[in-house]
């Protein structure tokens, strides 16, 4: 038993997509809301239950400019590259949709960094110190994405300002033992709502028991 609306539920986690072509870049995000959104991320499990993970939040348009600067610099090759060898429909609206991002970044009411106090592990047992890491981070950032969309806000993981992370620390003083983890752009969302994206059935992505082995 539960005492959740499923339906409700359900169409939170289908709907919440990553938003670049349809962020409001004429309306500011109250600071009030963000911060519910971090409230509300923070109860995301991490490892040990060592609450590690830190958020900036970026309104000043002098440092968004500089910020969409790095990213640019990183993310127009990349794109460029990317629709060079891929060519179907699908991929091709992801690449339009990221360099309209790109082009209006600096637009963008508010880009929120999600942190961590120490760096990525290395050396003996990386691979799965990595995955522990990072387990603790996913988690808090997809309940951020999910608490926004609730409130009427849109977001997308993005990426490319990590190849700058020192000069980003830089600009915004964050030390240099501490990890930036991504760059989610922040706004409302234009248009009436979203509907799920075309997903593989389950019966293809999951199986019983061993690889390949039908799950019913």
């Amino acid at each position: 038993m539960t005492d959740f609306d499923l339906n409700e539920v359900d169409r939170l986690l289908t709907t919440t997509k990553q938003v670049r072509k349809r962020l409001d870049l004429d309306t500011d995000v109250p600071l009030d809301l963000l911060l519910d959104c971090i409230e509300v991320a923070g109860h995301a499990p991490v490892g040990g239950n060592l609450e590690r993970n830190r958020w900036i939040i970026v309104t000043d348009p002098e440092l968004k400019a500089e910020i969409a600067h790095y990213y640019a610099e990183v993310g127009r090759p990349y794109l460029s590259a990317s629709s060079d060898i891929r060519t179907d429909d699908r991929t091709n609206r992801v690449i339009d949709s990221s360099i309209h991002l790109i082009e209006h970044l600096h637009e963008v009411p508010a880009l929120v960094i999600p942190l961590r106090l120490d760096r990525p592990p290395s050396g003996e047992n990386e691979e799965g110190s990595a995955g522990g890491w990072w387990g603790s981070v996913l988690p808090g950032v997809w309940s951020f994405q999910l608490a926004a969309r609730a409130r009427g806000l849109g977001s997308t993981w993005t990426t490319f300002h990590l190849a700058h992370e020192a000069k980003i620390a830089e600009l915004l003083g964050i030390p240099e033992t501490v990890s930036q983890c991504a760059l989610l752009p922040v706004a409302f969302y234009t248009g009436d709502s979203f509907h799920p994206a075309p997903r593989r059935s389950v019966d293809e992505v999951a199986y019983l028991n061993s690889w390949k082995q039908p799950v019913r």
